[in-house]
């Protein structure tokens, strides 16, 4: 009888602690918070959310050796979109349902964004993009905007017309051609848009050429180009083809300037079109490490101490998105994903290394633009445009 009754007490000692501590531990609450991570870890467009990745980790680092957010550490959840949309709906859906993550940052590519973004709006978690441009990210094709997607960038509207108007009244270009990557949202978008400002300023579009991603050789479209006598040429693509498109533009003669998006920041830019041939060319970006600010200074310092890399706007953007989110979390005081989306929607002039973050109406972050020229491989800060 003692022995069975010494028996009974262990199992309900033993079922009292599977109550507390057991099958997924109802009663005990985590000192984490789990913030879910996309980027382009690998892939054409590998060093975005490479670039990515570190911005939100050293963001990360900081703000759990303060105390985290809300009396918890943060513990990230990173999962790699591959530089595809399919992919980038897997990675998404993996971390909202396999890890349970209430929110999301990260993404460059607007084609990968929108797709991810139609997993999270359905599963009602808010999605902060860092570098998708595209308008269709935050606003649905019914003209509304998604309650629960947001972004720490301008869009491609604002940076079309940046680029259109540094080509009119700086480089005094009046005939251009563009050439486009027809399958990409982001490309096709910000032609547009630079389309329509080039020509509200008076310039004529000679001519629109179009590409698609993974294309390998140019030379046939660059040879049709040339024969057109351009003053310029507008590319708004991605670093993969844009490097190749102006080596092989140069190798057969094609000297005007060339101007694009911040699709073209990657150090991989110089490594595949060469320091040379990247002479007159230039973009509108998120920002420049050449910054002075003194936010910048310390950002710069930091991460060069931190990954022995000078950052790129992808850096930055991780790491001010982090911020971002981790504001909006404090603001709603819990970690609770229709609270968090409500402070996202309500952030106001929140201070970021790339400056004050204001999300607007449709969701889109209304910050500055800059202007970089490449010289001899190196980007140089050319000027700011504000909105």
């Amino acid at each position: 009888m003692k022995l069975k009754k010494a028996l009974c007490i262990a199992i309900a000692a033993g079922l009292a602690a599977a109550a507390l501590t057991g099958c997924g531990g109802a009663r005990k609450e985590s000192n984490d918070f789990k913030l879910g991570v996309i980027a382009e870890i690998t892939g054409g467009n590998a060093t975005y959310g490479t670039s990515i990745r570190n911005g939100v980790q050293m963001a990360t680092k900081e703000i759990n050796a303060k105390g985290g957010v809300l009396g918890k550490k943060i513990e990230l959840v990173i999962a790699d979109t591959k530089s595809e949309p399919a992919e980038a709906t897997n990675a998404m859906s993996k971390v909202i349902n396999q890890d349970k993550v209430p929110a999301v940052v990260g993404m460059y590519s607007s084609s990968s964004a929108i797709a991810a973004s139609n997993v999270s709006e359905s599963a009602k978690i808010p999605f902060l993009a860092v570098g998708a441009t595209n308008p269709r990210l935050t606003v649905g094709e019914d003209g509304k905007t998604k309650p629960n997607t947001f972004r720490v960038c301008f869009i491609d509207p604002f940076q079309g017309t940046v680029g259109a108007a540094f080509m009119k009244d700086n480089l005094k270009v009046n005939n251009v051609v563009m050439l486009v990557d027809n399958s990409a949202d982001y490309s096709k978008g910000l032609a547009t848009f630079f389309q329509q400002a080039f020509e509200a300023k008076g310039g004529k579009i000679i001519s629109s050429e179009s590409y698609l991603q993974k294309d390998a050789d140019f030379r046939a479209v660059l040879t049709k180009i040339n024969a057109m006598n351009p003053e310029a040429i507008y590319v708004p693509g991605y670093y993969e083809e844009v490097g190749k498109i102006v080596k092989q533009a140069r190798e057969i003669g094609l000297k005007v300037p060339f101007v694009g998006g911040d699709g073209w920041d990657s150090p991989k830019m110089v490594e595949i079109a060469g320091p040379e041939a990247l002479n007159n060319t230039y973009f509108t970006n998120f920002y420049s490490p050449d910054d002075t600010s003194e936010a910048s200074k310390a950002f710069v310092a930091a991460y060069e101490k931190e990954y022995n890399l000078r950052p790129d706007a992808c850096a930055v953007l991780g790491y001010d998105a982090t911020y971002v989110m981790v504001d909006a979390i404090k603001r709603a005081g819990a970690i609770d994903s229709a609270k968090i989306s409500a402070a996202l929607a309500d952030t106001k002039n929140i201070d970021t290394v790339t400056g004050k973050v204001t999300i607007n109406d449709t969701h889109d972050a209304v910050k500055s633009a800059v202007i970089i020229e490449y010289k001899d491989g190196k980007q140089t800060y050319r000027a700011t445009v504000q909105p």
